[in-house]
């Protein structure tokens, strides 16, 4: 099988839906437990606190089991993640890749902004993990004593050859060029460039549609931005959009706007207690068009809000590592599943609805245009930098 396949629609799959760490990291524990042949995975931020290291020691035990494992981190996400932490790792039989590592982290070469930001696991080919959820503790960073808010799936089906045959082409990639960081001390292994005969012949687990879509440099560029848009153009009744980063270019506004002119409920659910105050400000540059268009904006201020999902008329629906801002668009490596399944939709839908109701505020239009004017200079200003920022990086044609 080519590691160039595109990306397509696979049916016969079975996805659950994983809320915040809570979730996620006891069942990802459990799978790397039952591992018998091979782990694989990919995370931008890999941190050596309690749960991080909590998943290292799994990972250790699997490899001291002779299961093949190998993990991918991004060189700036976990560049404050001790070395020693991952060499314990590579001591117990674990192959590790750094994906352009960074000794300063204010490295203003273009190419240093493009990053790993995807999290993917998959384990013995049976069953897969992708979301928003990095390895680190759900409370850290979180500015608040209540967990980071995200979500994960856990999947099983056709589609994790897919996801396979991408995690495969990384590892070539990065092994091969000078951007990844390999240690002498420890070689890495040869791995497959194809999807393994068994896991080519995997077989149905559900009956859930699933497309695993992706974002990189090559010719994956737009893929998660045209399936955002398709579904937003084709919605008939609500569009729900939660993003920690919102700061998409005007072709995708006006899909917004557009949607909202025709009679579609379009319902944003965005970061409230930021922690890029810069980025935030230039979001809220935007709120004023797009309530005055009818937009429905929330921000949520339990904690720090940091899972990117949507769903789109009960039927389609998406969970991922893109955010909808300039760096996930146009620059990082991110990862995505869209999930047409209406009970999926159904059961995620019901949770950030809940989360809205107890835990975000709506904005009003009339309100917002009362904001002191100081406020409001503050935004554009933002807004105009990101603006030169984007032109600095040869976006601007795509992102204005």
């Amino acid at each position: 099988m080519s590691l160039l396949r595109r990306s397509r629609v696979v049916p016969g799959n079975h996805v659950t839906l994983l809320k915040n760490g809570e979730a996620f990291f006891p069942a990802l524990t459990a799978a790397i437990d039952a591992a018998t042949v091979e782990i694989r995975l990919e995370t931008y931020i890999f941190c050596n606190d309690q749960t991080g290291s909590s998943i290292a020691d799994a990972l250790k035990r699997a490899a001291r089991r002779n299961v093949s494992v190998q993990v991918l981190v991004d060189g700036v996400g976990s560049h404050n993640t001790p070395r020693t932490f991952f060499e314990s790792m590579q001591a117990a039989g674990i192959s590790l890749l750094v994906f352009r590592p960074e000794h300063r982290i204010f490295n203003l070469k273009k190419s240093r902004l493009r990053r790993v930001h995807r999290k993917i696991a998959l384990v013995d080919g049976r069953v897969g993990f992708v979301g928003g959820i990095n390895l680190i503790d759900d409370l850290s960073e979180s500015m608040s004593e209540f967990p980071r808010y995200d979500y994960a799936v856990q999947i099983e089906g056709p589609v994790l050859a897919d996801i396979y045959l991408e995690m495969a082409r990384l590892w070539r990639t990065v092994s091969w060029w000078k951007f990844g960081r390999r240690d002498k001390k420890f070689p890495l292994p040869k791995f497959p460039i194809h999807v393994p005969p068994a896991l080519e012949r995997e077989t149905r687990k559900g009956g859930t549609k699933v497309l695993f879509a992706i974002r990189d440099n090559f010719r994956h560029r737009r893929d998660i931005e045209r399936a955002y848009l398709a579904a937003v153009g084709n919605a008939r009744r609500e569009v729900l959009i939660t993003s920690p980063y919102f700061l998409p270019g005007r072709h995708f506004r006006s899909a917004l706007m557009a949607a909202t002119k025709r009679g579609v409920k379009v319902i944003l659910l965005l970061q409230g207690r930021a922690d890029h105050p810069m980025l935030q400000q230039a979001t809220r540059a935007l709120y004023t068009q797009l309530l005055g268009v009818g937009v429905t904006i929330f921000e949520y201020h339990l904690s720090m809000l940091h899972g990117k999902v949507a769903v789109v008329d009960d039927e389609w629906s998406t969970v991922g590592s893109s955010n909808l801002d300039p760096f996930s668009l146009f620059l990082n490596r991110e990862a995505n599943v869209v999930v047409f399944d209406q009970t999926f939709a159904s059961e995620l839908r019901a949770s950030l609805m809940d989360e809205i109701r107890m835990n975000a505020t709506q904005l009003e239009a009339a309100d917002w245009l009362k904001r002191d004017w100081r406020e409001r200079a503050i935004s554009w200003i933002a807004y105009g930098f990101a603006r030169w920022v984007m032109g600095w990086l040869g976006f601007a044609k795509r992102w204005d």
